[in-house]
């Protein structure tokens, strides 16, 4: 697979030719960048809304080390092309942005280009970025000005060749990206616009809930139609799919819960997604949270999918037999004896679209694993799932989740060892 996608990329360099190239590198939408860093202190007022959209961006999750200096960078994240080490952002003149403009941090976060002007390779999600307002860019370099300067070289990215080339990173741009602040659109009120400039922008949610081609590129613009997330094996469900992660029956503050709390009384977030609001969305105003659930609830349904035919009961001894036997020793307790779950503690499982949605990646993951609901404000003690990763083997994880899907009314095919497997063997990559 890597050597295809290396042929494939060579291919496209070949048939791009120099004219792409430069077309490409050519400045497109570029700020002037000649001031020089501003040596003034930043305005309070401008901080305090730059560490609210520092929040809103999620910004310090990746900027952060596990066990290092807040925004001092440093944190390895793997792709499919190698490992990108995350900048430290930081006001330290020799290794953060001490001796940068505000000029050129919009410039980073709007044209995706470094100080120097080289390009930033997409795992900075500026392809999100774009879209935001100078006026928040400015707010947020102010923020980031003001945070204690930490001495922390940034590390060069591991990348294979050609994906680490400034030229493959030219032919990539010219067909994938194309620097656009969010244009409000008229026909909508206020409240859904500033929704839409947060999904889309600084809250980069396409970066995980929308699906990705060979070359890394989401295939659907701001689709939201759903997406593996590359490397972690989770699955980011479809945030249009009335089977997924579809919110357009849901009340407003039901939504708004669920960003703020983790939970509500019709789901709860778990796996990266539970990162997202305990170190992002729970921070956020009730009005922004309400603009972001207005903006989520109208956005356009996708097709939906035909349900699957009924599952006929199994006899004693078969595999779908085994995975009751299983789930009534190690799930029932919790779950209910018919996947009825415990209102405020344990979701039931009967009619549950996590359960029954197509990929079954996050099922695997949750049972191999366990899991947390974030502990927020709202729900600070949330209730858990142990791991079962060293009790049930490939072949037991597989039939006791054909047997969630396939249960209680539940209407979705089996998982097999080999789907199990291959979450399993992937753990810790």
């Amino acid at each position: 697979m890597r050597r295809s996608l290396t042929l494939l990329l060579l291919a496209l360099l070949a048939l791009a030719g120099a004219a792409a190239v430069v077309w490409a590198l050519n400045v497109r939408d570029e700020p002037d960048v000649s001031g020089p860093a501003s040596a003034a202190p930043p305005d309070a007022s401008q901080v305090a809304r730059g560490a609210y959209l520092a929040r809103a961006g999620n910004c310090m999750a990746c900027h952060t080390a596990r066990g290092g200096e807040p925004y001092a960078g440093g944190r390895s994240i793997e792709t499919p092309f190698g490992a990108v080490h995350t900048s430290n952002l930081t006001p330290d003149a020799q290794s953060g942005l001490g001796n940068w403009s505000a000029a050129q941090f919009w410039r980073a976060m709007h044209n995706g280009r470094s100080r120097d002007g080289r390009l930033l390779v997409p795992a900075f999600p500026y392809t999100s970025f774009t879209q935001i307002t100078r006026e928040d860019s400015d707010a947020l370099f102010a923020y980031l000005r003001s945070l204690p300067p930490v001495f922390q070289p940034n590390q060069p990215h591991a990348l294979r060749f050609p994906f680490d080339s400034q030229a493959a990173l030219a032919v990539w741009r010219a067909l994938y990206f194309k620097p656009a602040a969010y244009a409000p659109q008229a026909a909508r009120s206020a409240e859904w616009n500033r929704g839409a400039y947060l999904v889309q922008g600084l809250g980069h949610c396409s970066a995980c809930h929308s699906a990705r081609n060979a070359l890394g590129a989401t295939t659907g613009g701001l689709d939201l139609a759903g997406g593996l997330i590359p490397m972690q094996n989770w699955y980011a469900p479809s945030l249009t799919s009335p089977h997924e992660a579809g919110v357009a029956d849901w009340p407003i503050q039901d939504i708004v819960s669920l960003l703020k709390n983790g939970v509500s009384a019709r789901g709860s977030v778990a796996g990266p997604m539970a990162g997202v609001v305990l170190g992002s969305t729970q921070y956020l105003s009730a009005s922004d949270l309400e603009a972001m659930a207005q903006y989520l609830k109208d956005l356009p349904p996708s097709a939906a999918r035909a349900p699957s035919p009924a599952v006929a009961q199994a006899p004693s001894g078969t595999a779908p037999a085994v995975g009751a036997k299983l789930y009534e020793q190690h799930c029932a307790q919790c779950h209910g004896k018919n996947g009825e779950g415990v209102a405020g503690a344990y979701p039931a499982l009967a009619g549950n679209r996590a359960v029954t949605m197509p990929q079954t990646a996050n099922l695997v993951q949750i049972v191999l694993n366990g899991g947390f609901a974030p502990a927020t404000e709202g729900n600070p003690r949330p209730y858990g799932m142990p791991p079962f990763v060293l009790v049930l083997s490939d072949a037991d994880i597989a039939a006791v989740l054909t047997h969630l899907r396939q249960s209680w009314g539940n209407q979705a095919g089996g998982v097999t060892a080999l789907d199990v497997n291959r979450i399993r063997a992937n753990q810790g990559r």
